[in-house]
């Protein structure tokens, strides 16, 4: 269920002569996603997807692997915590690319080398709080203490110290030097607009059969 087209002709390419998965592609076979074992999306599909599937980890519901380019600290750890299975950067091998529809079919998860790394990564920095990453938003759009407090309902003296911690928490000198490295972590939104899950469109080209489990895309 990729919404990029090329992508998902590109997926459908690499994992076709397998041989090992019955394939099917969203826009031109929909009912598929309900007796697929894995699901092959774009980010923000796979996001959606997760959140809808039930979170029993010995039901029936079909596993999501997001394939993206999207590869920074906050991207990953979202879906990890939204019940994405697994996640894989679109220079990925195409040997790599089946190794990682084969697992989750067989109930596992796969993490690519390099989201492995982001999000060990992560594990050893402090998070920031909620109200931490509220304040450090609007840091990033140059609002003053006094803005930032009118704005979250706050006093000026609690900003202060949201500031203080989450300057600490990001090893920053200065706050331009916070709102860079938040950036940098993708601990704020650098620009990437949010879009509507892809979960219909122009026909595609028709499924490709094979045998055993199912992936589904789009």
């Amino acid at each position: 269920m990729h919404r990029d087209a090329v992508m998902a002709a590109g997926l459908q390419a690499l994992l076709a002569p397998c041989g090992e998965f019955t394939l099917t592609v969203h826009t031109s076979h929909p009912q598929g996603q309900a007796g697929a074992q894995v699901v092959v999306a774009d980010y923000d599909t796979g996001l959606a997807l997760a959140r809808q599937m039930p979170q029993d980890r010995f039901g029936h519901a079909p596993r999501v692997l997001i394939v993206t380019q999207l590869d920074k600290e906050w991207e990953v750890r979202t879906a990890m915590d939204c019940g994405v299975h697994g996640y894989l950067l679109q220079g990925c091998s195409a040997d790599e690319l089946v190794r990682a529809v084969r697992q989750l079919g067989q109930g596992l998860r796969y993490l690519s080398e390099a989201v492995t790394r982001c999000v060990a990564d992560s594990l050893s920095r402090e998070s920031l709080t909620g109200r931490e990453t509220d304040v450090l938003r609007l840091l990033a759009k140059g609002c003053c203490n006094k803005s930032i407090a009118r704005e979250l309902g706050i006093g000026v003296g609690t900003v202060k110290t949201h500031v203080k911690g989450l300057m600490s928490k990001l090893d920053a000198t200065a706050r331009t030097h916070a709102v860079v490295v938040a950036t940098q972590r993708g601990l704020i939104d650098a620009g990437r607009r949010s879009t509507t899950p892809f979960l219909g469109g122009a026909r595609a080209a028709p499924p490709v059969q094979g045998a055993g489990r199912q992936a589904t895309m789009q």
